[in-house]
């Protein structure tokens, strides 16, 4: 098992060349005032390693509402802190297992008792988003970070669980572990292969304004 400090090191490597998404781009719900509340102090803040940790913990809920560029940013500030145990209310461990594994609860209510249940086949909210369920969720918000990124996060989730002598997230994390993130280890897109992609649309745009312009051109030489 790695110490705290290389696997802190592996998340700094992993995460330190991703670009800030930009002010508009870090928020994913816009449904009342919680979401812009929790995201606001993240606003403009491009260098995720210079956020204290400590409003790391007091926008807690950041989490939930970042949008998924904006998570794969900020996660990694949320990751060291949680290592470095400066985190009393943030949990990324939650956001990073939470929809891989059924939990139940039995609930009496005047003699009934009501099976409750969360996590992977539990409906997100069958009125707005029908079959979905948190397992569904889950693969698709996480699926935004790297082959890289995934194994960095697979360190720190091998780190958790090493240290969980209670036992209390065991479960979770083996089955985020066995359901999701061993496999994006393996086959998930690549930080280059990314970067590729962002380069080869920056040149198809370029190519397709400067055919713009050329035709723009031609015609008013056309009209003159």
């Amino acid at each position: 098992m790695r110490d705290k400090d290389s696997v802190i090191n592996i998340i700094y490597d992993a995460f330190a060349k991703n670009e800030y998404p930009g002010d508009d781009y870090l928020i994913g719900s816009r449904e009342g005032s919680e979401p812009f509340e929790e995201i606001e102090p993240f606003i403009g803040k491009w260098d995720w390693t210079a956020i204290d940790s400590k409003i790391l913990d007091r926008h807690s809920g950041a989490l939930n509402f970042f949008s998924e560029a904006g998570l794969r940013f900020f996660l990694p500030a949320y990751l060291i802190a949680d290592l470095n145990t400066e985190l009393f209310t943030a949990d990324p461990l939650f956001t990073l297992t939470h929809g891989f594994n059924d939990v139940e609860i039995e609930h009496e209510i005047e003699s009934r008792v009501f099976i409750r249940k969360t996590g992977k086949s539990a409906f997100v909210n069958p009125l707005r988003y029908g079959a979905m369920t948190f397992f569904d969720y889950a693969r698709f918000r996480l699926s935004v970070f790297s082959r890289e990124e995934a194994k960095a996060i697979v360190t720190y989730l091998r780190y958790k669980l090493y240290h969980d002598e209670m036992g209390i997230d065991k479960d979770n994390i083996e089955s985020a572990l066995d359901l999701f993130w061993l496999e994006r280890v393996e086959n998930a897109p690549t930080t280059k292969t990314i970067r590729i992609y962002l380069n080869e649309e920056q040149d198809y745009l370029a190519a397709l304004d400067k055919s713009f312009d050329d035709d723009d051109l031609s015609c008013s030489m056309v009209h003159e």
